[in-house]
Protein backbone atom coordinates (compact mmCIF):
# COMPACT_ATOMS: atom_id res chain seq x y z
CA UNK A 1 0.00 0.00 0.00
CA UNK A 2 2.72 2.36 1.09
CA UNK A 3 4.89 1.83 -2.55
CA UNK A 4 1.26 2.45 -4.69
CA UNK A 5 1.17 5.58 -2.54
CA UNK A 6 4.79 6.53 -3.59
CA UNK A 7 4.00 6.31 -7.39
CA UNK A 8 0.88 8.03 -7.06
CA UNK A 9 2.36 10.88 -5.43
CA UNK A 10 5.67 10.95 -7.33
CA UNK A 11 3.73 10.97 -10.81
CA UNK A 12 1.62 13.84 -9.72
CA UNK A 13 4.91 15.92 -8.58
CA UNK A 14 6.07 14.96 -12.35
CA UNK A 15 3.36 15.84 -13.60
CA UNK A 16 3.53 19.39 -11.60
CA UNK A 17 6.17 20.48 -12.17
CA UNK A 18 6.01 19.70 -16.12
CA UNK A 19 8.55 16.42 -16.25
CA UNK A 20 7.60 13.85 -18.68
CA UNK A 21 8.44 10.28 -17.85
CA UNK A 22 10.74 9.45 -21.24
CA UNK A 23 8.93 8.51 -24.55
CA UNK A 24 8.35 4.44 -25.63
CA UNK A 25 10.60 3.97 -29.27
CA UNK A 26 6.62 3.76 -30.38
CA UNK A 27 5.64 6.95 -28.63
CA UNK A 28 8.48 9.07 -30.47
CA UNK A 29 6.73 7.28 -33.38
CA UNK A 30 4.36 10.08 -33.59
CA UNK A 31 4.40 13.11 -34.97
CA UNK A 32 1.79 15.92 -34.76
CA UNK A 33 0.32 16.54 -37.56
CA UNK A 34 0.32 20.05 -37.18
CA UNK A 35 4.33 20.46 -37.02
CA UNK A 36 5.79 22.36 -39.96
CA UNK A 37 8.81 20.11 -41.25
CA UNK A 38 11.83 22.10 -42.07
CA UNK A 39 14.51 19.12 -42.00
CA UNK A 40 13.85 15.17 -42.96
CA UNK A 41 16.54 12.81 -42.80
CA UNK A 42 16.27 9.43 -45.08
CA UNK A 43 18.13 6.52 -45.82
CA UNK A 44 18.37 2.59 -47.03
CA UNK A 45 19.93 -0.08 -46.92
CA UNK A 46 21.03 -1.16 -43.59
CA UNK A 47 22.17 -4.78 -42.88
CA UNK A 48 21.78 -5.26 -38.53
CA UNK A 49 24.97 -7.49 -38.19
CA UNK A 50 27.14 -4.77 -39.62
CA UNK A 51 28.81 -1.63 -38.29
CA UNK A 52 26.32 1.32 -38.21
CA UNK A 53 28.36 4.34 -38.54
CA UNK A 54 26.12 6.80 -39.67
CA UNK A 55 23.38 7.38 -36.74
CA UNK A 56 25.44 9.73 -35.35
CA UNK A 57 26.08 12.41 -38.00
CA UNK A 58 22.37 11.78 -38.62
CA UNK A 59 21.53 12.62 -35.51
CA UNK A 60 24.04 15.74 -35.37
CA UNK A 61 21.75 17.31 -38.53
CA UNK A 62 18.86 17.45 -35.86
CA UNK A 63 15.87 16.08 -38.50
CA UNK A 64 12.37 16.31 -37.16
CA UNK A 65 11.86 13.28 -39.25
CA UNK A 66 13.36 10.06 -40.76
CA UNK A 67 12.34 8.31 -43.77
CA UNK A 68 13.53 4.92 -44.49
CA UNK A 69 13.61 4.02 -48.29
CA UNK A 70 13.55 0.55 -48.00
CA UNK A 71 16.08 -2.67 -47.31
CA UNK A 72 15.58 -1.77 -43.84
CA UNK A 73 16.74 -4.89 -43.05
CA UNK A 74 18.31 -7.97 -44.49
CA UNK A 75 15.52 -10.15 -44.11
CA UNK A 76 15.61 -12.34 -47.63
CA UNK A 77 13.84 -15.19 -45.95
CA UNK A 78 9.97 -16.84 -45.83
CA UNK A 79 10.60 -17.73 -41.79
CA UNK A 80 8.82 -14.85 -40.31
CA UNK A 81 10.53 -16.06 -37.24
CA UNK A 82 13.93 -15.07 -38.93
CA UNK A 83 12.48 -11.88 -40.07
CA UNK A 84 11.83 -10.89 -36.54
CA UNK A 85 14.42 -11.82 -35.10
CA UNK A 86 16.59 -9.11 -37.78
CA UNK A 87 14.08 -6.73 -37.24
CA UNK A 88 14.78 -6.78 -33.21
CA UNK A 89 18.51 -6.76 -33.67
CA UNK A 90 17.93 -3.47 -35.89
CA UNK A 91 16.01 -1.92 -32.67
CA UNK A 92 18.79 -2.81 -30.60
CA UNK A 93 20.93 -0.92 -32.30
CA UNK A 94 22.67 1.79 -30.01
CA UNK A 95 22.75 4.21 -32.48
CA UNK A 96 19.51 3.79 -34.14
CA UNK A 97 17.83 3.39 -30.72
CA UNK A 98 19.51 6.98 -29.71
CA UNK A 99 18.07 8.25 -33.00
CA UNK A 100 14.31 6.51 -32.03
CA UNK A 101 14.63 8.03 -29.06
CA UNK A 102 13.66 11.95 -30.57
CA UNK A 103 12.99 11.83 -34.20
CA UNK A 104 10.05 9.93 -35.31
CA UNK A 105 10.25 7.22 -37.99
CA UNK A 106 8.15 6.86 -41.32
CA UNK A 107 8.96 4.31 -44.16
CA UNK A 108 8.57 1.88 -46.63
CA UNK A 109 10.43 -1.91 -47.93
CA UNK A 110 12.42 -2.27 -50.54
CA UNK A 111 13.17 -6.06 -51.47
CA UNK A 112 15.33 -7.35 -48.49
CA UNK A 113 12.86 -6.43 -46.06
CA UNK A 114 10.10 -7.55 -48.08
CA UNK A 115 11.60 -10.81 -47.79
CA UNK A 116 13.39 -12.41 -51.25
CA UNK A 117 15.99 -10.38 -53.32
CA UNK A 118 14.45 -8.54 -56.15
CA UNK A 119 10.96 -9.95 -55.68
CA UNK A 120 7.83 -9.12 -56.77
CA UNK A 121 4.29 -9.97 -56.11
CA UNK A 122 5.12 -13.72 -56.10
CA UNK A 123 6.92 -13.86 -52.42
CA UNK A 124 4.03 -16.21 -50.54
CA UNK A 125 4.67 -14.85 -47.28
CA UNK A 126 3.98 -11.25 -48.27
CA UNK A 127 1.03 -10.49 -46.14
CA UNK A 128 3.21 -11.60 -42.83
CA UNK A 129 5.98 -9.75 -43.89
CA UNK A 130 3.73 -6.61 -43.92
CA UNK A 131 2.66 -6.77 -40.48
CA UNK A 132 6.47 -7.67 -39.51
CA UNK A 133 7.42 -3.92 -41.14
CA UNK A 134 4.91 -2.07 -39.64
CA UNK A 135 5.57 -3.43 -36.47
CA UNK A 136 9.32 -2.64 -37.02
CA UNK A 137 8.32 1.01 -37.78
CA UNK A 138 5.47 1.43 -34.88
CA UNK A 139 2.79 2.05 -37.03
CA UNK A 140 -0.24 2.10 -34.63
CA UNK A 141 -2.79 -1.22 -34.52
CA UNK A 142 -5.20 0.72 -36.06
CA UNK A 143 -3.08 2.46 -38.79
CA UNK A 144 -4.79 2.39 -42.30
CA UNK A 145 -1.70 0.70 -43.79
CA UNK A 146 -2.32 -2.35 -41.43
CA UNK A 147 -5.76 -2.50 -43.36
CA UNK A 148 -5.27 -3.33 -47.25
CA UNK A 149 -2.94 -5.35 -49.41
CA UNK A 150 0.41 -3.85 -49.39
CA UNK A 151 2.33 -1.52 -47.37
CA UNK A 152 1.87 2.09 -49.02
CA UNK A 153 0.40 4.80 -46.88
CA UNK A 154 1.14 8.90 -46.58
CA UNK A 155 1.26 11.28 -43.77
CA UNK A 156 0.66 15.03 -44.22
CA UNK A 157 2.43 17.57 -42.04
CA UNK A 158 1.98 20.93 -40.83
CA UNK A 159 -0.85 23.06 -42.69
CA UNK A 160 -1.43 26.15 -44.85
CA UNK A 161 1.37 27.49 -46.69
CA UNK A 162 3.70 24.77 -44.86
CA UNK A 163 1.69 21.52 -45.28
CA UNK A 164 3.73 18.79 -46.88
CA UNK A 165 2.66 15.61 -47.83
CA UNK A 166 4.86 12.41 -48.02
CA UNK A 167 3.66 9.33 -50.08
CA UNK A 168 4.87 5.68 -49.59
CA UNK A 169 4.68 3.37 -52.72
CA UNK A 170 4.76 -0.33 -52.39
CA UNK A 171 7.33 -1.21 -55.72
CA UNK A 172 7.03 -5.07 -54.05
CA UNK A 173 3.80 -6.06 -53.23
CA UNK A 174 1.63 -5.98 -56.83
CA UNK A 175 5.02 -5.80 -58.54
CA UNK A 176 4.97 -8.48 -61.73
CA UNK A 177 8.30 -10.34 -62.63
CA UNK A 178 11.00 -9.76 -64.47
CA UNK A 179 13.53 -11.51 -67.01
CA UNK A 180 16.98 -11.25 -66.26
CA UNK A 181 19.70 -11.81 -69.67
CA UNK A 182 23.34 -11.46 -69.13
CA UNK A 183 22.84 -9.30 -66.21
CA UNK A 184 20.09 -7.06 -67.54
CA UNK A 185 16.67 -7.26 -66.46
CA UNK A 186 14.62 -7.34 -69.81
CA UNK A 187 11.68 -4.40 -70.17
CA UNK A 188 8.66 -6.23 -68.77
CA UNK A 189 6.10 -3.01 -71.16
CA UNK A 190 2.90 -3.74 -70.13
CA UNK A 191 3.62 -5.39 -66.65
CA UNK A 192 1.71 -4.10 -63.43
CA UNK A 193 4.12 -2.26 -60.70
CA UNK A 194 2.03 -0.77 -58.21
CA UNK A 195 -1.94 -3.06 -58.91
CA UNK A 196 -4.75 -1.11 -59.57
CA UNK A 197 -5.53 -0.69 -55.64
CA UNK A 198 -2.64 1.35 -55.55
CA UNK A 199 -2.61 3.28 -58.15
CA UNK A 200 -6.20 4.55 -57.77
CA UNK A 201 -5.15 5.57 -54.22
CA UNK A 202 -2.37 7.07 -55.46
CA UNK A 203 -4.59 9.27 -57.60
CA UNK A 204 -6.87 10.20 -54.90
CA UNK A 205 -3.55 11.57 -52.81
CA UNK A 206 -2.81 13.89 -55.67
CA UNK A 207 -5.85 14.75 -56.55
CA UNK A 208 -6.66 18.49 -55.23
CA UNK A 209 -3.73 18.42 -52.77
CA UNK A 210 -3.47 21.61 -50.69
CA UNK A 211 0.15 20.38 -49.82
CA UNK A 212 3.10 23.01 -51.10
CA UNK A 213 5.38 20.09 -50.92
CA UNK A 214 4.60 16.37 -52.10
CA UNK A 215 7.52 13.93 -51.32
CA UNK A 216 6.86 10.32 -53.35
CA UNK A 217 9.47 7.70 -51.77
CA UNK A 218 9.87 4.22 -53.23
CA UNK A 219 12.29 1.91 -53.10
CA UNK A 220 13.65 1.50 -56.49
CA UNK A 221 14.50 4.94 -58.74
CA UNK A 222 11.70 6.39 -60.49
CA UNK A 223 13.85 8.82 -63.02
CA UNK A 224 17.12 6.55 -64.01
CA UNK A 225 16.87 4.26 -67.37
CA UNK A 226 20.11 3.42 -68.20
CA UNK A 227 20.97 1.83 -65.01
CA UNK A 228 21.10 -2.66 -65.30
CA UNK A 229 19.35 -2.94 -62.01
CA UNK A 230 15.76 -2.75 -60.58
CA UNK A 231 13.59 0.99 -61.53
CA UNK A 232 10.70 1.65 -62.60
CA UNK A 233 12.07 2.32 -66.01
CA UNK A 234 11.53 -1.94 -66.20
CA UNK A 235 8.48 -1.12 -66.37
CA UNK A 236 8.06 1.44 -68.90
CA UNK A 237 4.10 2.02 -69.16
CA UNK A 238 3.98 2.11 -65.31
CA UNK A 239 6.30 4.40 -65.43
CA UNK A 240 5.14 6.68 -67.96
CA UNK A 241 1.43 6.50 -65.88
CA UNK A 242 3.30 7.59 -63.17
CA UNK A 243 4.33 10.80 -64.54
CA UNK A 244 1.38 11.22 -66.57
CA UNK A 245 -0.07 11.42 -63.41
CA UNK A 246 1.63 14.07 -61.86
CA UNK A 247 1.45 16.52 -65.10
CA UNK A 248 -2.54 15.34 -65.26
CA UNK A 249 -2.74 16.93 -61.15
CA UNK A 250 0.37 19.09 -61.07
CA UNK A 251 0.76 18.81 -57.63
CA UNK A 252 3.01 21.32 -55.87
CA UNK A 253 6.58 21.13 -54.93
CA UNK A 254 7.04 17.44 -55.96
CA UNK A 255 10.43 15.55 -54.37
CA UNK A 256 11.12 11.91 -55.16
CA UNK A 257 13.32 9.82 -52.45
CA UNK A 258 14.64 6.22 -53.42
CA UNK A 259 17.19 3.71 -52.36
CA UNK A 260 18.52 0.52 -53.04
CA UNK A 261 21.32 1.39 -55.56
CA UNK A 262 23.88 1.14 -52.56
CA UNK A 263 24.78 4.95 -54.07
CA UNK A 264 24.08 8.61 -53.89
CA UNK A 265 22.69 10.63 -56.76
CA UNK A 266 20.56 13.89 -57.58
CA UNK A 267 18.52 13.30 -60.22
CA UNK A 268 16.34 16.37 -62.10
CA UNK A 269 13.91 15.38 -64.66
CA UNK A 270 10.61 17.56 -66.69
CA UNK A 271 8.10 16.03 -67.87
CA UNK A 272 6.30 17.49 -70.80
CA UNK A 273 3.54 19.76 -69.67
CA UNK A 274 4.79 19.77 -66.36
CA UNK A 275 5.60 23.53 -64.96
CA UNK A 276 8.52 22.76 -62.95
CA UNK A 277 11.56 20.42 -63.23
CA UNK A 278 10.93 16.58 -60.75
CA UNK A 279 14.20 16.19 -58.91
CA UNK A 280 14.61 12.78 -57.11
CA UNK A 281 17.31 12.11 -54.14
CA UNK A 282 19.07 8.71 -54.20
CA UNK A 283 20.32 8.02 -50.87
CA UNK A 284 20.98 4.04 -50.37
CA UNK A 285 24.03 2.35 -48.16
CA UNK A 286 23.75 2.87 -45.18
CA UNK A 287 26.29 0.03 -43.71
CA UNK A 288 27.57 -1.17 -47.35
CA UNK A 289 28.34 0.64 -50.52
CA UNK A 290 29.14 -0.23 -54.27
CA UNK A 291 32.43 1.14 -54.08
CA UNK A 292 33.32 -0.09 -57.35
CA UNK A 293 30.80 2.20 -58.73
CA UNK A 294 32.86 4.92 -60.38
CA UNK A 295 30.30 6.35 -62.72
CA UNK A 296 27.48 4.09 -64.04
CA UNK A 297 25.12 6.47 -67.13
CA UNK A 298 22.55 8.68 -65.91
CA UNK A 299 21.52 11.24 -68.54
CA UNK A 300 19.64 12.97 -65.61
CA UNK A 301 22.14 13.40 -62.82
CA UNK A 302 23.13 16.25 -61.43
CA UNK A 303 26.59 16.46 -59.34
CA UNK A 304 28.29 13.70 -59.27
CA UNK A 305 27.68 9.92 -58.26
CA UNK A 306 28.26 8.77 -54.41
CA UNK A 307 30.17 6.03 -53.84
CA UNK A 308 30.48 5.74 -50.09
CA UNK A 309 28.59 4.99 -47.19
CA UNK A 310 25.41 7.89 -47.57
CA UNK A 311 22.18 9.76 -45.68
CA UNK A 312 20.12 12.14 -47.29
CA UNK A 313 18.98 15.86 -45.70
CA UNK A 314 16.17 17.42 -46.89
CA UNK A 315 16.29 21.20 -45.66
CA UNK A 316 13.24 23.42 -46.27
CA UNK A 317 12.89 27.12 -46.22
CA UNK A 318 9.77 28.54 -45.73
CA UNK A 319 10.66 32.15 -45.51
CA UNK A 320 11.12 32.93 -49.43
CA UNK A 321 7.88 33.34 -51.51
CA UNK A 322 8.29 30.04 -52.83
CA UNK A 323 9.38 26.95 -50.49
CA UNK A 324 13.25 26.28 -51.27
CA UNK A 325 14.88 22.49 -50.72
CA UNK A 326 18.19 22.05 -50.09
CA UNK A 327 19.47 18.60 -51.12
CA UNK A 328 22.55 16.94 -49.10
CA UNK A 329 24.09 13.35 -49.27
CA UNK A 330 26.24 12.97 -46.29
CA UNK A 331 28.44 10.23 -45.14
CA UNK A 332 30.71 9.41 -42.40
CA UNK A 333 32.08 11.83 -39.78
CA UNK A 334 28.71 14.32 -41.83
CA UNK A 335 30.90 14.71 -44.69
CA UNK A 336 28.91 16.62 -47.23
CA UNK A 337 29.01 15.01 -50.62
CA UNK A 338 26.14 16.53 -52.70
CA UNK A 339 24.37 19.87 -51.85
CA UNK A 340 21.84 21.01 -54.16
CA UNK A 341 19.01 23.38 -53.81
CA UNK A 342 16.22 24.12 -56.09
CA UNK A 343 12.30 25.84 -55.70
CA UNK A 344 9.61 25.43 -58.03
Amino acid sequence: MIKVYFFVLWSFVLVFYGCKVPASNQDSNILSANTSLSRIAFGSCSRHDLPQPLWSPILENKPQLWVWLGDNVYGDTEDMSVLKQKYDAQKQNPGYQKLTASVPVIGIWDDHDYGVNDGGMNYPKKTESQQLMLDFLGEPATSSRRKHEGAYGSYVYGSGKQQIKIILLDGRYFREELRREDGWYIANETGSFLGEEQWNWLEKELTGSKAAIHIIACGVQFIPEEQRFEKWANFPQARKRFFDLLVKNKPAGVVLLSGDRHIGEVSRYQPEGMPYPIWEVTSSGLTHSSTNNTGEDNKYRVGALVNQLNFGIMNIDWTTPKPTVNIQIRGKENVLYLNESFSF
